[in-house]
């Protein structure tokens, strides 16, 4: 018989969360990534000025300390390289219905 459960987090963090089963995402690299999120950006989730920001907000003194993160994070699925700079993955995207079925 199956369950359905739903899920409302209230955060992006929390949002993260939910998948990190998935991803197995360091509790760092769910910062750094809810932190590049919630900038609201779709297309070059990563870029200078956005590392600039996310690194502000962190208390980094140097923003390119995030590329490893970056790097980290490309690696494990939660954003990908495309032409224009890196974007969220597909499953993280909060706008669209995702179904888990585990079996």
């Amino acid at each position: 018989m199956a369950r359905k459960i739903k899920i409302k987090p209230e955060t992006t963090y929390q949002y993260l969360q939910v998948f990190n089963g998935i991803l197995e995402l360091t509790d760092k690299e769910m910062t750094v990534l809810s932190k590049f999120v919630d900038l609201g950006t779709t297309v070059n989730l990563c870029s200078a000025e956005n590392k600039k920001l996310v690194a502000a907000d962190m208390d980094i003194v140097d923003p390119n300390t995030l590329n490893i993160y970056v790097k980290r994070l490309k690696d494990k699925g939660a954003i990908k390289k495309t032409k224009n700079g890196y974007q969220l993955s597909k499953i993280l995207h909060r706008d669209e219905l995702v179904i888990i079925e585990i079996t």
